[in-house]
This record gives structure tokens, sequence and C-alpha cells, in this order.
């Protein structure tokens, strides 16, 4: 069973307040004890306007002359972009183009294509005067209609703020990938850090688009924090080994905002999202790449280059997925119950006053937990316990944080799948009754 998508278009009213490249977020490495940081994630869920929705685009969309000849490509909204600023951003290695030049074709015959999106607040379109119009990932998509207007460009953003690749990887088949994207773009350079754990969870989510059975084509954005901080690195190396195509937002405004050519507050209102003018940096990078692609389609292969590359790190997540109160029923409820904490998620067990644990059986190698944190200090410290033993102690609280925070966190890995028994109940010495488990991430 399909999780429910009533976090499709909800406006929950909330606020976001910048991000950060990994959150404050309390994970205690044993169960009372202080200790690591977990696997916070970059950026504040806040609301998602178009998340994970396949939208119709016109049949017939209007181009106001825009179409033009290969040669001209689609003309650019904005003129933001330098030619020096572009040269940067792709200045990787050219890479494979016969998936990518295999939907322009697909789509020159007249055939219908879908293309998409998945990432954090960036991608969902935060700070965007308007998240779904103004966003980088619709400039993309306007793209593919006013190239091609005779045909139904599809549009999925499965963007969702304060997420990793961690989550990304347990959620692209259900969020992404069963809209059988022909073109997809993947952004999470500045939820993810550059850890072994991260560049993991982004290769085998890489992994995943790319042997699905539709062979989408698949773009790789690197964008940035203020100060330079992302995983490009790690991103980027994966990116090489899989040959894939790459556009550094960092690459192309750093330089030039450290020349004086314009200033950070010109492009954020914060330290991490683009405004207006930064979606419609990405948004021209994006059309000049597409553009020069086009008119060199007469030089790329028409057949798709077979995707037969080694995995880089391990494959661990392939098969990751997504269990909650939909497709999991608890050994015992305790006194937890169903309800509704989480406008991405729905389907959660929440508890108001902790009294008794909830119980699971979930048969996995690899078990993670998403959960729910608030600002207000209602929430407490609950306790994680595997096969009788206290694995993590977690933190509900986020009173220093920016909002209310959709948290994951890996709890188990092994080799083998078998079926573990999952506990959670309140800490000895919690300084709150709540606590809401979203869902429990899979593989």
């Amino acid at each position: 069973m399909k999780r429910e998508k009533q976090r499709i278009r909800k406006n929950t009213g909330a606020v976001r307040i910048g991000g950060l490249l990994l959150s404050a977020a309390l994970l205690l490495s044993g169960c009372g004890t202080s200790g690591e940081v977990g696997s916070g994630e970059a950026e504040s869920p806040g609301t998602a306007e178009s998340g994970g929705e396949l939208t119709q685009g016109t049949e017939n969309g209007e181009t106001d002359g825009t179409e033009g000849t290969a040669a001209e490509g689609i003309p650019l909204h904005t003129d933001y972009v330098t030619e020096e600023m572009y040269e940067r951003a792709t200045s990787f290695k050219q890479g494979d183009l016969t998936r990518l030049a295999a939907v322009m074709r697909k789509a020159q015959s007249g055939e219908d294509i879908t293309v998409g999106v998945i990432g954090g607040s960036i991608t969902e379109g935060y700070s965007a005067s308007n998240r779904e119009k103004n966003s980088y990932a619709y400039h993309m998509y306007e793209w593919w209609q006013e190239r091609f207007p005779d045909i139904t460009v599809n549009y999925v953003n499965a963007g969702i703020g304060g997420t990793s690749s961690y989550l990304g990887v347990h959620r692209v088949q259900e969020d992404l990938l069963d809209y059988d994207p022909d073109f997809v773009i993947v952004e999470f350079s500045v939820n993810d850090g550059n850890t072994n754990f991260y560049k993991m969870t982004y290769d085998n989510l890489l992994r995943r688009i790319l042997l699905d059975e539709n062979n989408p084509a698949l773009m790789l954005l690197f964008t940035t924090q203020e100060n330079g901080t992302n995983a490009q690195v790690n991103d980027a190396l994966l990116g090489f080994g899989y040959e894939l195509p790459m556009i550094s937002y960092g690459n192309a405004v750093l330089p030039s905002i450290e020349a004086g050519e314009f200033t950070w507050k010109d492009i954020s209102p914060d330290n991490i999202h683009p405004n207006d003018r930064g979606h419609a940096i990405i948004g021209e990078l994006l059309y000049r790449y597409l553009n020069d692609v086009y008119a060199r389609l007469a030089e790329i292969p028409e057949d798709i280059t077979p995707f037969t590359a080694e995995v880089q790190t391990k494959e661990r997540y392939m098969d990751g997925r997504i269990l909650d109160s939909l497709n999991l029923e608890p050994v015992s409820l305790g006194s937890f119950a169903e309800k509704q904490v989480n406008w991405y998620f729905p389907n959660n067990w929440h508890t108001e006053k902790g009294e008794e644990p909830i119980v699971f059986e979930i048969e996995a190698a690899n078990i993670g937990l998403i959960y729910q944190r608030t600002t207000d200090g209602s929430y407490g410290q609950f306790d994680i316990y595997i096969d009788g033993e206290c694995v993590r102690t977690l933190d509900g609280n986020f009173e220093d944080g920016w909002g209310s925070a959709t948290e994951t966190v890996e709890l188990y890995t092994s080799e083998e799948a078998a079926v573990h028994t999952v506990e959670i109940k309140k800490n000895a010495d919690s300084t709150g009754d709540l606590f809401t488990v979203i869902g429990w991430l899979v593989s």
C-alpha cells in the first residue's frame, strides 16, 4: 500500500527561518547519555506546494515566439548569468549525454515526457516569492515546455525541506520514480555532509534512479551555503564515476560575489536559500546547458549507453522504503495512537503522555527512524530499544532551532534481513511527555 500523499499542496502556514548544514539535534549515543550529533537535516521542513506531485503541463503551451531553432535555443527569461559564471558552473567533465539526448528526441517525435526533481527546501522552492512558479525546478520545466510546445510535459517536484539523501533514497521510488520520469535533477548538496554516510546514501539514490526501468536521464545540481559549505566534493566524485552531467550553483556565484559583482544578499535572504534571483540564476544555468545539448543532438549517439558501472560505495539502501501507520501495525500501541502530526508524512504514531511504550516487529537489515522535533519544549526524550538493547535516546525538543523539524537517524545496520523487535519508551529523565514517530526507514 502506498503512503497517503496528504502532504501534497498542503500549506501549514509554518514559517522557516534559514537553515543549517547539520541541525543542532540532540541525538544521544546511548540511552540517557550525551553524545554525537545525529544525521540532522540541513533545512527546516516548512510547507510544500508541489513536493512529490505530478502536475500536468499545458498540452499546447503558449510560447510567445520563443520556440526558436536548435542553434538559437530557448531565450533566457533573465540575464543574471555571465559567460564566466556559466563556464565555472559547467566546468566538470561533460559526462554521458545519451540519456538526455534520448529524452529530447522523444519529445521531438511528439511523445509526452515527464521531468522531475528531488531534493531539499531549495528544490521545494523555499524563499522564492512563488514556491512553485519561481523555483529553479519550475524554470527547468518551462524550458522543456517552451522547447516542445506541442506535447504535454508533466512535472514532478519531490523537494521536501529539511531532508537529506538518506531520507531521499527511501522515498525516491514512491515520490518520483513511480511517475516514470524521463529527466531527473538531484539536489541534496547543502543537506548532506561530506561524510562516508552521506556518500553512501547519495550513491544509492543515484543508482536507484539510473537503474530504473524507464532509463531516466540524470543531472546533478550542487547548491551552496553562503560560506561555501556543501557536499559537492563527495557528490561530484560520484557524478564523475557515473559520467553524469553536473552543474554547480556555488561555482557560478561564489567567485562573482568575491569579485564584488553582486552580494550574497542579492541572491538569498538567509545563509542558504536562493530568492527569486538565485532561483533564476540556476534556471539560466539549466536553460543554457539544455540549449547547448539540444543544439548538438546530431553529434550524440542515438543508442543509450547501458548503465553498468559498479557501485562506488556499498548497495545498502537499494530497496529502501518507508513504513508508517498505513503499512505497519505495531505489536503494541502502548500509550501511542495513530495521529497526523507531520504534513509531509501524515501517517504517524503519537503519544501525549508516553506512559507505555510502543512496540514493533520490523523485518529488515537496516533500520532508521523519522521523528518529529518541535521548539515549544513539550516534547520529551525517548529511548529506542532494538532486540532488547537500548541503542539511542532521541530528543523531540528543538528549543533553540528554527521551527518544527522532520529528523532522521539511522539506528541499526547489518548484512542480512531479520525480524527485529523495536521498542520506543520514554526516558526516565525525560523533560516532556510528547513524542511522534513519523515512520521507519528500512532496507
